[in-house]
């Protein structure tokens, strides 16, 4: 993928972590150690942000972070204008049961657009 950029900052910096793992630009990382990051999986709860752009094992990648930030990721399943939001499989997001993933610690944002299996969806960061 091409070098990502949120759709809304609202002043959000990102940060650079070292790649555990091959990362996509893009896609939703989560913590692996202190200091890196990798492709997040279903559920995350570790979930830190999202990629700006590909990145191999061990080379530094630039990282988007959550919090009151407006992104715009490839989706998996369908969802709906207001869900929730959780990591799926490979980074992308996915739909989550508010309360559900609240309490489970996966929720990472709320649904701004609606998308179905593979379109881009767009989702404001944060629980």
């Amino acid at each position: 993928m091409a070098d990502y950029t949120p759709v809304y900052a609202g002043g959000a910096q990102p940060m650079t972590k070292t790649a555990s793992t091959s990362i996509t630009g893009g896609t939703l990382v989560e913590a692996t150690t202190a200091s890196a990051v990798g492709t997040a999986g279903a559920a995350s709860t570790k979930v830190v942000g999202v990629a700006a752009h590909d990145a191999a094992s061990g080379a530094r990648v630039t990282v988007w972070p959550l919090n009151n930030v407006e992104h715009e990721i490839t989706s998996t399943g369908t969802i709906a204008v207001g869900d929730g939001i959780a990591s799926g499989a490979s980074g992308v997001a996915a739909t989550a049961a508010v309360a559900t993933a609240a309490a489970a610690g996966t929720l990472i944002g709320r649904a701004t657009t609606g998308a179905t299996g593979g379109a881009k969806v767009r989702f404001v960061g944060g629980s």
